[in-house]
């Protein structure tokens, strides 16, 4: 009897579900990553979104140093918050199916005027109180997972890549001590 080397059989266990929709996904955003650095010279990241957009309707130097590629940043974002709803009101909501996602496996679908729609079971406070602890972390951590996950890790950058083992690290703990505490959405 053969059995599998062992990297795959890891893989199987930590991806029950195949690695297809991972892989996906990473050439997905390395391609968005690599277009923004190719078309700007700029390396892609969403942290410096709302001091961009504050650029528009401030005069502090904060603010005005993001001029020059504010208008991508919002594209950028725009694209992010865009590609997140058609996701969830087309894949997620089972209306296109694919081999990469199960349709109804997390969150509850409902109908609105014919249309089935998902939406999640984590609770807005929870959304929220996630949302600025997310925003502290990437002023703090000057810069969020995509600018350091992808463009920085991928240039190499010592800076980026202690950040990303920081996220990667305190996440972890975090997921560790909220399951051990029975937390759920």
């Amino acid at each position: 009897m053969v059995t599998d080397p062992l990297p795959l059989q890891l893989a199987a266990e930590l991806f029950p579900n195949g690695i297809s929709r991972y892989a996906v996904g990473g050439l997905l955003v390395g391609l968005g990553a690599a277009v923004i650095y190719f078309a700007t010279g700029i390396s892609a990241g969403a942290s410096t979104f709302l001091e961009s957009t504050l650029s528009y309707v401030s005069d502090q130097s904060r603010f005005q140093r993001y001029v020059g590629s504010r208008d991508w940043r919002i594209v950028f974002t725009l694209g992010i918050v865009l590609g997140a709803a058609i996701f969830a009101a087309t894949v997620q909501s089972g209306v296109v199916t694919t081999s990469l996602y199960a349709s109804g496996t997390t969150g509850q679908l409902y109908e609105v005027a014919g249309v089935t729609l998902w939406s999640t079971d984590v609770q807005p406070w929870r959304l929220l109180l996630g949302g600025v602890f997310v925003g502290i972390g990437t002023r703090v951590g000057k810069g969020c997972t995509s600018g350091h996950g992808v463009c920085g890790v991928g240039s190499a950058s010592k800076t980026s890549i202690v950040g990303v083992v920081t996220f990667l690290a305190v996440a972890i703990l975090t997921a560790q001590l909220v399951a051990a505490l029975g937390v759920s959405p």
